[in-house]
This record gives structure tokens, sequence and C-alpha cells, in this order.
């Protein structure tokens, strides 16, 4: 069974084709709120190409309200013959959410929460590097407890570009090394390195809350910029890119 499933976030629409737990093609494109539901089945279409006839289930999980009411429009006029699931509250996921609030958490924190639980075990923290930096928990049994946002590092880097006098934008690249020799290098050994140390703080403090051994805590990072990172923080057990397709791919057959 061939499937599309689309993480829709605040910067990027991720795009991936699963065949079973496979993902055989994937793409990243931008997510901009002015593109109307017809535009979005335009741009589908075209990079599916000859696979489109192929896929017999979509499933969506958006943090977008604005661009979620487009989907819901194109796959109702484009995708009419294909079961479609869109993650919200209501729908089933398997994973309970002990949180004050479980409506307000986002559909791709639970999303991620659940592959992470599925293929690899509780307990997990997965680091998502996305527009926002998202940090999610799941205890031994399987339970959703909660999690912690911080600022994106893509953002963090254009916010000082915008409100320092004598900042500027720069690449967003690993320097050459922590302390810095030039101005350019100094934005990016406080972005790469200071956000390595806030990830290894932040999960630490979540470890020793969990009360679990950090041996068996399972710490995986996800997100488009997880490469970067990464491999500058030592608290990692794996990096799984493609987690939140792999979650929407198990919502979907949970609810076939």
């Amino acid at each position: 069974m061939t499937m599309l499933a689309a993480d829709i976030g605040n910067s990027h629409t991720v795009l991936g084709l699963l065949d079973g737990e496979d993902v055989t093609a994937h793409w990243r494109v931008a997510t901009d709120e002015r593109r109307t539901a017809d535009e979005w089945a335009v741009l589908i279409r075209g990079l599916l190409a000859h696979r489109v006839d192929d896929v017999v289930g979509i499933a969506v999980c958006a943090t977008v309200p604005a661009v979620l009411h487009e989907w819901r429009e194109m796959l109702e006029r484009h995708f009419a013959g294909v079961r479609a699931i869109v993650v919200e509250p209501g729908v089933r996921t398997g994973i309970p959410v002990l949180m004050d609030n479980p409506r307000e958490v986002g559909a791709d924190r639970i999303v991620n929460s659940l592959a992470a639980v599925t293929l690899h075990g509780g307990p997990a923290i997965v680091v998502d590097f996305g527009t926002a930096t998202t940090f999610d928990v799941v205890n031994a049994t399987g339970q959703y407890v909660g999690g912690a946002i911080s600022p994106g590092v893509e953002i963090s880097l254009e916010a000082l570009g915008r409100r320092g006098a004598q900042l500027r934008k720069v690449e967003l690249a690993r320097p050459r090394s922590v302390i810095a020799k030039n101005t350019v290098e100094a934005l990016q050994s406080g972005m790469v390195f200071g956000v390595a140390a806030q990830v290894e703080g932040l999960v630490a403090r979540m470890i020793a809350e969990l009360g679990e051994p950090a041996n068996t805590v399972t710490v995986i990072a996800t997100g488009h910029l997880a490469p970067l990172l990464m491999d500058e923080c030592g608290c990692f057990t794996l990096h799984s890119p493609w987690l939140t397709l792999q979650g929407l791919r198990l919502v979907f057959e949970r609810n076939r």
C-alpha cells in the first residue's frame, strides 16, 4: 500500500511517499499561507508525477490552521476517492496524553511521540529541530507526559541579524571553533554550539525528572536541522529524519 504523508510546519511542509515502513520518496517545500487548495493540488500532482494513481491513502498533520483549511478543501476536491486522515483531537493515536489540556498539544508532537514509542519503545525523548526546537517526552508505559519548546535555530539567527545594529545575516553552518575569530563565526558558534549545549542540558534535566536511568532513555533527533546539530550533542541515541512521516503512517493504519 502506497500512502502520502504530509507534515505541514510553520516554515516548511515535508511530504513523503511510504510503502509500508519504507519512505520511497520525499520532498520539502515552503509552507505558504497564500497558496490555495488548487495550487497545492498542482504542486502535489507535479511532485508525485506518474505515482499519483498509486496513492491509496493520505495522512496529514498541520500546525498552520490557514494551510490546513486549504488542504481539507484540496483533499475533498482533488483527492475525493482517496482515504484521508487529518490528525486532530478525536483521531485515534493510541498514545495517552497526560497534559493539562491535551487538545492544545501540536499534532506533529503527538505523531512524533507515537512513532518514537512504537518503533523504539519508551521511555523516549524526541528533539525536533524545526522552526521551533521542540522536546517531547514519553514515559516507560508509552504515555505522552509533556515537553518543552524553545526558539528554533534559524529564527534565532534571523532575529539577531534584524535586531543587532552591527550584526548581519549569516549562513547557518558549523564554525571552525567555539572561540570565534570574526563576527560571522561568532554568530555561528553561538547558534550551533549554544543550541547544542541547551539541548544537552534540557535532555539531562528531563531524564532526571523522569527518574529513569539515562541509558534506558532513547533520545531521538529529527527535523531538517538535526544533521547540523546532532553530532554536537552527546545525548542522542539515534537520528530518525522521517519520524513524523512514520508516525502519520501509524495513525493512518489505526484509523482505517
